[in-house]
């Protein structure tokens, strides 16, 4: 469906030669609203637009939450290290974080022999470059240099030459198409719970059947029709991402929806009231 909506644009921008990328990406969004795009394929263009306005300080990996090796590291644990974090990528560093000096990828280190003196193992033989960005970079700015350089990965550095965090491409992407889950990630079980006797708490993934199944409210066949998420149809009902404490009312369903967290990228966790019945009848 993404790559459909991406054929689309391409072939449309051809006849708008004279109007500049974002005018046509703007164009398209705004005059498309037939449904020839899919929503999820308007979010997505929609995010291509404000990725320049990004940046890397709010989407960055902070300091305490990376996974890091240090150069004198034994073998041994350098592959715990990898199979515990699940990473196929890892920033080096010398003595501190302060002091990087590449990454390490997973793939180089396969088929290696476990040393019998691992003391006489020196990692850094196996490293590769890594970017260096300051916080204050677009993510957009960030997403060409990768692409230019083939390095997939960024340190974010502070004025005082300090590491302040970690970028990969895959943060980058997501800002773009959402989150990106692998076989790695935390799961929940529970996307969507109780939150008293007339609210639910769900995250914005939530799929639209599974909603209906656990709270007993019936959507509309057209509130369904191009979107299967949450998420999805508090944007279908706004055409926008909504901030946080927005409340969109769907009186007609019969509840509203709450945005309990949310981000300029996207929706995350929302809260669904039932409305009561005299008050659905107030609002008409």
């Amino acid at each position: 469906m993404q790559t459909l909506g991406l054929r689309k644009f391409l072939g449309f921008r051809r006849h708008m030669k004279n109007m500049d990328l974002r005018k046509k990406i703007q164009h398209l969004v705004e005059s498309d609203k037939d449904a020839s795009l899919l929503r999820e394929e308007r979010i997505m263009l929609v995010n291509v637009l404000t990725l320049s306005r990004v940046r890397l300080a709010n989407i960055m990996v902070p300091r305490a939450e990376i996974d890091a090796l240090e150069e004198q590291e034994e073998f041994s644990d350098v592959v715990e290290s990898f199979r515990a974090s699940g990473h196929s990528r890892m920033p080096l560093y010398q003595r501190s974080l302060d002091n990087p000096i590449g990454l390490i990828h997973v793939k180089d280190l396969i088929g290696l022999e476990v040393p019998e003196d691992e003391t006489a193992f020196q990692l850094s033989r196996y490293r590769r470059e890594i970017l260096f960005v300051p916080p204050s970079m677009s993510a957009l700015d960030l997403l060409n240099k990768m692409q230019v350089t083939r390095i997939h990965m960024a340190l974010v550095i502070d004025e005082y030459g300090g590491t302040d965090g970690l970028v990969t491409l895959e943060d980058l992407v997501e800002q773009i198409v959402g989150e990106i889950e692998d076989e790695h990630d935390a799961h929940d079980d529970k996307m969507i719970v109780k939150h008293g006797s007339q609210s639910y708490l769900a995250d914005a993934r939530t799929e639209l059947d599974e909603f209906e199944q656990f709270s007993g409210i019936t959507l509309d066949a057209e509130m369904k029709d191009e979107v299967d998420t949450l998420g999805g149809l508090v944007f279908s009902l706004t055409g926008r991402v909504p901030v946080r404490g927005e409340i969109i009312p769907v009186v007609d369903a019969g509840f509203e929806i709450v945005v309990e967290d949310a981000d300029p990228r996207r929706i995350k966790r929302v809260r669904v009231n039932k409305i009561d019945p005299d008050q659905r009848e107030k609002s008409h």
